[in-house]
């Protein structure tokens, strides 16, 4: 059994090396100077649905990087914290939690799009539709939370006010999907891998799945933003970790069974069957066709209608996003 391992292991990895390979430096890179700095920091958080972060380790380094980090981070306002305090330069994060970044005045810009639809909201047999979820309760980890502020704009866009019309259920004792599968909340929105497992264990229905449903399914779910600081002063750094991301992302489509096992070899996630569903259920090839501003747009909106932020969406796109390099990128990587 351990020889197999050690073979899958194996052919795993060089499957990864050889790809690098393919994606490494171009015409495109011989032409442009070298990064600024060769040290990159990215968030390592629970989910996998930010993959491409995961798995553009050699993909960094073929662009020059030496020193690859990553820091632990929660996903959602923590994540953003630690973006905008530059302990991590580049992090995937829902994109509401950026937006509620920026409306606080913290450094941070978005750069890109990576891909739409990860959530899926689960629920009890007492709730059909979003409508339902007044009154009932409602599992996530912490207010502020990807989870929370997605369900919030969600309720929102159905006239429901997410403070007075929903019961948030809180723990760090026990995780909220682990109180949804033993029948003790109503509901529980999760990211990959965990509607993977609700699935897997037959466990409630799903209400929304961002993937598939409209209109959360016609927009960016995460994006790629970075600590302003570090984009100002290192441009050619900041363009050349976009590409890698956003060739990893290409790279969750083409090799999702590489991926998944590097996912689990670096111990991003215990559940090589888990991961590669997800790798499936998730549209990573998207990032070329989505609208990025549109996106920030839309959920500026629903936060701004469930109370969550003040600034207008024409605020938010002006003090905290910046296009013109996922445009050269989208350009270059049109293949």
């Amino acid at each position: 059994m351990q020889t197999v391992l050690d073979r899958r292991r194996f052919l795993a990895t060089l499957s990864m090396a050889g790809i690098a390979g393919l994606l490494g430096p171009q015409a495109s890179l011989a032409a442009e100077p070298p990064p600024e700095t060769t040290t990159v920091t990215l968030a390592k958080v629970g989910g996998i649905c930010v993959a491409p972060q995961y798995v553009a380790e050699d993909l960094l380094r073929a662009e020059g990087f030496t020193n690859v980090r990553y820091v632990p981070a929660v996903p959602g306002a923590d994540q953003a914290k630690k973006l905008a305090l530059g302990e991590v330069d580049f992090t995937m994060n829902f994109v509401a939690s950026l937006v509620v970044a920026v409306d606080a005045g913290r450094p941070i810009t978005i750069l890109a799009g990576v891909h739409p639809g990860c959530f899926e909201l689960f629920a009890n047999s007492r709730i059909r539709g979003i409508a339902d979820l007044k009154g009932k309760t409602v599992g996530v980890q912490a207010l502020g939370t990807s989870q929370h502020q997605f369900l919030a704009a969600i309720a929102a866009y159905v006239g429901l006010d997410p403070v007075e019309d929903i019961n948030w259920v809180t723990t760090q004792s026990v995780k909220p999907i682990e109180l949804f599968a033993q029948g003790k909340i109503d509901a529980f929105l999760g990211f990959p891998p965990e509607p993977q497992e609700l699935h897997a264990r037959k466990i409630g229905h799903v209400v929304v799945n961002s993937a598939l449903d409209r209109p959360w399914s016609q927009y960016f779910c995460c994006m790629l933003a970075g600590n302003r600081t570090f984009i100002q002063r290192n441009p050619v750094a900041t363009k050349r970790v976009m590409r890698a991301i956003l060739k990893a992302a290409d790279l969750c489509i083409s090799d999702p069974q590489g991926v998944a096992q590097r996912l689990v070899e670096g111990k991003f996630t215990p559940r090589y069957d888990y991961a590669l569903q997800a790798l499936s259920d998730v549209p990573y090839g998207k990032w070329r066709d989505y609208d990025a501003e549109d996106t920030v747009r839309f959920y500026a909106l629903r936060l701004r209608e469930a109370g969550m932020i003040k600034s207008t969406p024409q605020t938010i796109i002006a003090d905290g996003t910046d296009w013109r390099l996922f445009g050269e990128l989208r350009r270059e990587l049109k293949g």
